[in-house]
């Protein structure tokens, strides 16, 4: 799943791709690169981060995915604001990202009355405070058995488990050492839902351990998305396509798997 941050303020790339302009050749670059799902995001949910209107989200995205809809790939949307997504499928969009995992009113309809896939992610607080010294007495427990709820929820708004993506929400209310919990300890979300989500690229958790900057985190990236695969991802978020795509290929070759 390539990312393309259509912001001004994303922690990564934001305002390289704020236009639609920008974002459209971002995407098509990705696709170029290997990706087989892109994820279009129009507010930004870095610790810290404010919520963005729902007019300013709709205006930087719903352009790019009206666009990228017959672009050959799924697009999902990131969003949490049940309007945008009812909004983007009927542009185009063809999968939810929230991090909110539908827990908004009206999220659970607005998906189940489409046949699009969702991802459902965890998140201890909101982007604001999350990472004001979040606490668990076990991680993954404590996770698992949340995306379980969520699931079991769209399920029973009629939102079938194979078009449920679970994600645990690297870096949204966890330290260093949850998050190297959680990844060590994926296995434990197998068939939670459809498939399983790990976004770990260029994190802050891969700068704590390597003590590089934003741009300099391709390499701890694309070794943290060959742990998650390793440890039962189907899908991996990141920034860095070719990269990660090249280390996926060789990786699959040698355990059989490509």
């Amino acid at each position: 799943m390539g990312v393309v941050n259509v912001t001004p303020d994303s922690f990564s790339d934001g305002g390289l791709f704020a236009g639609p302009a920008q974002a459209i050749a971002q995407a098509r670059r990705l696709i170029d690169e290997g990706a087989d799902i892109l994820d279009i995001g129009g507010e930004s949910t870095r610790p810290g981060s404010a919520p963005v209107p729902f007019a300013e989200e709709r205006r930087r995205v719903l352009p790019v995915i009206e666009n990228l809809s017959a672009c050959g790939v799924p697009v999902a949307v990131d969003t949490r604001k049940p309007q945008l997504m009812r909004e983007a499928l009927a542009a185009g969009a063809s999968m939810i990202n929230d991090i909110n995992a539908l827990g908004a009113a009206g999220a659970l309809e607005a998906v189940a009355a489409s046949d699009a896939a969702v991802c459902l992610m965890h998140l201890r607080g909101d982007p604001r405070t999350m990472q004001d010294a979040p606490t668990y007495d076990d991680v993954v427990r404590e996770v698992r058995d949340y995306l379980r709820g969520r699931v079991a929820a769209a399920e029973a708004a009629g939102i079938a488990r194979g078009r449920i993506v679970v994600d645990p929400g690297f870096g949204f209310g966890k330290t260093l050492e949850h998050n190297l919990a959680l990844l060590r300890g994926l296995h434990a979300f197998a068939g939670v839902g459809g498939a399983l989500l790990a976004g770990l690229s260029r994190k802050s958790m891969l700068g704590r351990l390597t003590g590089r900057e934003v741009g300099e985190r391709v390499y701890a990236g694309v070794a943290a998305a060959l742990a998650a695969v390793k440890n039962g991802a189907h899908i991996v978020r990141v920034h860095d396509v070719a990269a990660t795509r090249d280390a996926l290929t060789v990786w699959q070759a040698v355990m059989g798997d490509g």
